[in-house]
């Protein structure tokens, strides 16, 4: 008998001895992090950043296959006994000589993982992951000029950038409330003693918001300069708006946390956008769901098991059957109404009127 044909018979006899479980679900318990596995991350420290922001330190498994700077990860994380997934920017630099990653994130209002990870996830805590994605990085031949424009959290994946690697000519302008609500603060004055970086802080709290249309008397050169920008929609919309004035759209790179969204009611198209009663089939739940909240938050707050990726309509991975009912695009105010075999992304789908989701 051949080697192979050994270890398949061992394997079923392991079957047997372990059902209902599987041998692989003992070795999870023993080498969660071992090549072959499911990929996972064990969190191996948790260092504050700000009030409500903080460094998850995390050793992934032997699958993981290396970033990018400026990529996000996947995380998934139990939260009060549900698997819930976001994305997070990475924010170590691309060849940490210890193998570990970091993800730096700010806890949100209501937000039921960074809040998780902020404050109660502990070294020793396993996550699943999925591999980086994302192409807001810098191209492989180095600009001469470079301008990071962000805001609050926007400044992560600029971070990971900035770690990883050095241009000549770097300014950055960020906004943040106050000057200790500034994520990684102590870090980028060190960078503007050592000359890597000339660095203008808007502290929104005290000066009121960046006005994009005065960005010339903080960076009288921008328009040379490829920018990338990271923050709220608000910011990322003037700023799009402003390089597209000026003709220079193409030198600005942006990277959205949410998709834009429409306001709600100014469609005019007879109420579709009053939301309605989510029938989630497979699970039985209904709910009351307005016509603002897309209907992947909406399944998660009733507990019901969503598939979810990027949570910005890029990835499809919330794809989900709309099996009666109609459904509203957030970002382009699109009614989808049900027919056999129509798919619609929960991420950026509100209810517009009754629907029933096939989860």
């Amino acid at each position: 008998m051949t080697s192979a044909a050994l270890r398949n018979r061992a394997w079923k006899l392991l079957e047997m001895v372990t059902t209902p479980l599987l041998p692989s679900d003992y070795l999870d318990l023993v080498s969660p992090l071992r090549a072959g596995a499911d990929l996972r991350g064990r969190v191996e420290a948790v260092h504050p950043e700000t009030a409500d922001a903080a460094t998850v330190v995390i050793r992934p498994g032997r699958g993981w296959r290396g970033h990018t700077a400026g990529q996000y990860v996947r995380i998934g994380v139990d939260v009060d006994g549900r698997r819930l997934w976001r994305g997070y920017s990475i924010t170590s630099p691309t060849h940490r000589r210890d193998g570990r990653i970091t993800i730096t994130v700010k806890a949100v209002p209501d937000g039921k993982v960074s809040n998780h990870l902020v404050r109660r996830a502990t070294p020793g805590t396993l996550v699943r992951l999925e591999q980086p994605t994302g192409d807001f990085v810098l191209p492989q031949a180095k600009p001469a000029k470079v301008l990071y424009l962000t805001a609050g959290s926007g400044i992560t994946p600029v971070m990971g950038m900035l770690r990883d690697t050095e241009v000549d000519d770097v300014v950055m302008v960020h906004c943040a409330p106050r000057p200790q609500d500034v994520i990684f603060r102590d870090e980028l004055h060190g960078l503007v003693a050592d000359g890597k970086l000339r660095l203008t802080e808007v502290h929104t709290g005290t000066d009121g918001r960046l006005d994009i249309a005065r960005l010339g008397e903080l960076v009288p050169d921008w328009a040379e300069r490829e920018t990338w920008a990271c923050g709220p929609e608000g910011l990322l919309d003037a700023a799009e708006e402003h390089w597209t004035g000026h003709d220079v759209r193409e030198r600005l790179h942006t990277e959205r946390f949410r998709p834009r969204t429409i306001v709600s009611g100014v469609l005019g198209d007879g109420g579709g956008n009053s939301g309605g009663e989510v029938t989630f089939s497979a699970t039985g739940k209904t709910v009351d769901a307005n016509g603002t909240t897309p209907l992947l938050d909406v399944g998660e707050e009733a507990g019901v098991l969503m598939p979810s990726g990027c949570r910005i309509g890029i990835c499809f991975g919330c794809v989900t059957p709309l099996k009666a009912g109609a459904v509203r695009d957030l970002r382009t105010g699109e009614i989808t109404e049900a027919e056999p075999g129509v798919l619609i992304q929960t991420c950026v789908s509100a209810a517009a009127g009754p629907c029933d989701i096939e989860r």
